[in-house]
């Protein structure tokens, strides 16, 4: 048995998923800085509540990614993609860019120029984004099918030590040191990213069969019409390959409209619970201490096993199964939310609903992060993924804003049973694409393979 373990946890020390952890930390890191911990700052400088509550706008970038993310897909950085490759390049112009508007948050005054504030932290969020959509095309190019589910892991791995960092970390630094002293430290450990950055290969780029024909197509339509000017004919080729192809190569697929509302169910029940949690474990008269402690400290702990186990199972089971048996888990989990309502203010059981909670909730991100980086053509791979990520939180910001209606209308523990009701349509879902559209849950779609 401890040599299957071994075997299974093999995949974690190669180097290209190790490089997924780092990558994934550079990209958790700027989250906290222009949430949570903003808004400790705000409300320590005296700042209004109404206005603190505004600058939740500023992570609109993380939810319209995909308006750019063509730009990132194929628009060239002089000479940074010449030198390191398009993902690299943008790797790396990012992070310089998150560096200087981390810094500059820092320097502002929140309680003097909310506004100059409010400019930073947008432009800390966009540059975070934008890191994102490199980060996520890096991944699913420099992996092969098979380290999927591992890089899904490490990618939540990182991207939540990154988060604890410039979370809880940089709130206990802003004690001691000032505020202005966190941000710029935080900036600085961004370098981390660009070292590792600095260290990675580029990934090899083939374009698909599918692409390779829309592109001959396009180009065959211009060279019949040598009347347009040719700056117009570059740009026309450029916006069907960058902006229309990835979109229409999607929409070509059987099923897709499926795989779409799956995206938005299969965590619903999951979402939904976990936005009335806060609400509920302060009513039920857990101090801050006790939530602080086991929610969000223990919390993370248990969510970082079940990213690793996830990332496991898909090794091992494949992507398919991987959803069903987390799917399944994650449902459950809510259940214990049910005990918890009953049982009231007791750490035992509330240490027991996290552990389970988190854990099946790791699980269940490392596979559908492992599924939604099978969709992606490598084609058009920054832009597919900016589309399917953006997509998923949209999906579950929407869905889930009724959770706290539904709160107020019945008591705690007929809404956790109506949570855990909510992840079924998920998990049948996925049946259905299962039976119906194989190829699209079991392995990688690319084009060579539906040709």
């Amino acid at each position: 048995m401890m040599e299957k373990m071994a075997h299974w946890l093999r995949v974690y020390g190669e180097r290209r998923v190790l490089i997924i952890l780092f990558l994934g930390f550079s990209s958790g890191l700027p989250l906290a800085l222009t949430f949570g911990t903003l808004s400790v700052w705000m409300a320590e400088a005296g700042v209004s509540k109404s206005t603190i509550g505004l600058f939740a706008l500023a992570g609109a970038p993380y939810t319209f990614k995909f308006l750019w993310s063509p730009l990132v897909d194929r628009m060239p950085i002089p000479p940074l993609t010449r030198l390191f490759g398009q993902r690299r390049g943008w790797m790396l112009a990012t992070q310089g860019a998150l560096i200087l508007s981390i810094i500059g948050l820092g320097n502002s005054h929140p309680g003097v120029d909310p506004v100059v504030t409010a400019l930073f932290a947008l432009a800390t969020t966009f540059w975070s984004a934008s890191q994102d959509i490199a980060i996520d095309a890096y991944r699913v190019e420099i992996l092969d099918e098979s380290q999927y589910g591992a890089g899904a892991a490490m990618v939540v791995l990182g991207y939540r030590i990154g988060m604890l960092v410039s979370g809880a970390g940089a709130l206990f630094l802003a004690d001691s040191a000032g505020w202005f002293q966190t941000y710029l430290i935080m900036g600085l450990l961004m370098l981390v990213g660009v070292v590792t950055v600095l260290l990675s290969p580029e990934p090899e780029r083939r374009p698909s069969k599918r692409s390779k024909k829309q592109e001959a197509r396009i180009s065959a339509f211009l060279e019949k019409h040598p009347e347009y000017p040719q700056a117009l004919s570059k740009s026309l080729a450029w916006i069907h390959g960058a902006v229309v192809e990835p979109f229409a190569e999607f929409m070509t697929r059987t099923g897709w409209i499926w795989v779409l509302l799956f995206i938005l169910l299969y965590k619903f029940g999951d979402a939904l619970a976990g936005v009335m949690s806060g609400p509920f474990y302060v009513e039920l008269g857990f101090s801050k201490t006790e939530i602080a402690s086991i929610s969000k400290a223990f919390g993370l702990t248990a969510t970082i096993i079940g990213s690793v186990i996830g990332g496991i199972v898909v090794s091992r089971l494949g992507i398919f199964r991987a959803l069903v048996i987390c799917g399944v888990l994650q449902m459950l989990s809510n259940l214990m939310f049910v005990v918890l309502a009953k049982a009231g203010a007791d750490t035992g059981v509330l240490t027991v609903t996290i552990a389970l909670e988190n854990l099946s909730g790791g699980m269940g991100t490392a596979a559908f992060v492992a599924y939604l980086s099978s969709l992606c053509d490598v084609a058009y791979t920054a832009t597919q993924y900016a589309l399917l990520s953006s997509f998923m939180a949209f999906g579950r910001t929407l869905l889930s804003s009724g959770g706290g209606v539904l709160a107020d209308s019945t008591d705690w523990a007929t809404f956790f049973l109506l949570t855990t009701v909510a992840a079924i349509p998920g998990l049948l879902m996925l049946y259905a694409m299962r039976r119906f559209f194989p190829e699209q849950t079991t392995s990688i779609v690319h084009n060579e393979q539906r040709e």
